[in-house]
């Protein structure tokens, strides 16, 4: 697959694995559905000049961008990529793995490898320091898929919608509690990897790729709740899929659906 150039460039190309996945039911299209919508409100606050720098953001999100499709395209086409991204797309094809940990273990790899990586690519050096704001700002953007993801989990298994009833942000909190804590790391190992050329970087990411990993390893292991949840949750990956990259499960009014039921292949709920 080419690479995106622009930011419409890497919509086509999410819009197209979410098809893909849904005509397949393949989990590996969760992540896409929820990372496609993130990337429509990057550009919908673009347009709307919510950022310092809206040339500097559209390249920070492809770049972006590009190393989940890098690693997508990697995989699927046998070739190695990055631990973390191996992990994650492994974990897709393991049916034991709820919804949730197949979202996260996405997040993960993305957050806490690729966003590092990306802004110290899109600013180096002396440069990383004007992105902190647009850095944030995007921070937000991610933020938002927290109660998208809390609705998910809700909607698919009856079990974690009555926890929520006695507890009602209980896994909000602990979900929100990682991506705040993924987001905080990943702008502190940018300015780790701004400081250095491109080849002393490469020994840093590898670290950082196994660090990732260790915490991937956190999100995928088998406890007494996740069995409880995967006992109800919907196996129908499929609309699982759809439901994500629809809206339909409301989210926050700062991320647009993706696509409405009907467009770009994906069939309307029933």
């Amino acid at each position: 697959m080419s690479t995106a150039i622009t930011i419409d460039d890497v919509i086509d190309r999410l819009q197209g694995l979410v098809t893909d996945a849904i005509a397949a039911g393949d989990r590996m299209g969760y992540f896409a559905a929820l990372y496609l919508r993130v990337t429509l409100a990057v550009r919908e606050g673009i347009a709307a000049n919510r950022f310092d720098d809206g040339p500097r953001m559209e390249h920070l999100d492809v770049l972006f961008a590009n190393r989940y499709l890098a690693a997508h395209d990697q995989y699927r086409s046998g070739e190695m990529p990055s631990r973390a991204w191996l992990q994650a797309f492994r974990a897709t094809t393991d049916p034991d793995h709820i919804v949730l940990q197949n979202l996260l273990i996405g997040m993960n790899a993305h957050i806490n490898l690729d966003l590092g990586i990306a802004s110290a690519r899109t600013a180096p050096g002396s440069e990383l320091a004007g992105l902190e704001g647009d850095f944030n700002r995007i921070n937000d953007i991610l933020g938002a898929l927290t109660p998208t993801v809390e609705r998910q989990i809700d909607d698919g298994s009856k079990d974690i919608a009555a926890l929520s009833a006695l507890a009602p942000h209980a896994e909000l909190h602990l979900v929100g509690q990682m991506m705040t804590e993924a987001r905080r790391e990943a702008w502190a190992f940018a300015g780790e990897l701004a400081t250095l050329d491109p080849m002393a970087q490469i020994p840093v990411m590898a670290r950082r790729d196994d660090e990732t990993v260790a915490l991937g390893a956190v999100v995928l292991h088998e406890g007494l709740l996740t069995g409880i949840i995967r006992k109800r949750e919907s196996q129908d990956v499929a609309r699982n899929i759809q439901l994500l990259a629809s809206g339909e499960f409301g989210a926050s009014p700062s991320i647009p659906p993706a696509m409405p039921p009907g467009v770009a292949g994906i069939p309307p709920a029933v």
